[in-house]
């Protein structure tokens, strides 16, 4: 059944406030998707912050001339939907990264949006590979600690071989 204006403008509106709030924003090619795996796409996502929206091409088309993002635009084929977020920008290409895994040629990342440029299949599959911020931070603390972990231990070796 067609849209009404309305609804095309509800879903426009929808559209720009996602691509303008969100810290990135992935491209979600799928096709074939049966209805329960689609409903556990949207519920995994959906518990990792990470919210995802089906809507028309020339919709999309439409927002993202709007809002004005930098670089080229990557070629949506297809069924489209966007999975987008605003608290760990990894979050959203992590999160559909672990969906095309386990769903295979059913579901792919097309493209995105990261740090207000358009990024191809590639680069968001790359920015999907990042670990999330508290592992970051996690690694960033051990490099941080691993020297002064080294010094203890050296220190700790001097006083026992002057004790003894």
């Amino acid at each position: 059944m067609a849209k009404t204006k309305e609804q095309k403008k509800a879903i426009l509106e929808r559209l720009e406030d996602a691509f303008k709030s969100s810290t990135s924003t992935v491209f979600v090619h799928f096709t074939g998707l049966p209805v329960g795996e689609e409903t556990a796409l949207r519920g995994g996502l959906r518990e990792e912050g990470v919210s995802y929206f089906v809507a028309r091409k020339t919709l999309m088309g439409r927002a993202l001339d709007t809002i004005g993002i930098e670089g080229e635009q990557p070629e949506l084929e297809g069924e489209i939907a966007i999975a987008y977020g605003s608290d760990d920008p990894t979050a959203p290409a992590r999160n559909v990264h672990t969906f095309v895994k386990k769903y295979g040629d059913k579901v792919s990342i097309v493209g995105g949006i990261f740090e207000g440029r358009f990024m191809d299949a590639s680069e968001m599959n790359e920015v999907a590979t990042i670990p999330p911020v508290d592992a970051l931070r996690g690694m960033f603390a051990n490099v941080i600690n691993s020297p002064i972990q080294g010094l203890v231990i050296a220190l700790n070796g001097i006083a026992e071989t002057k004790e003894a």
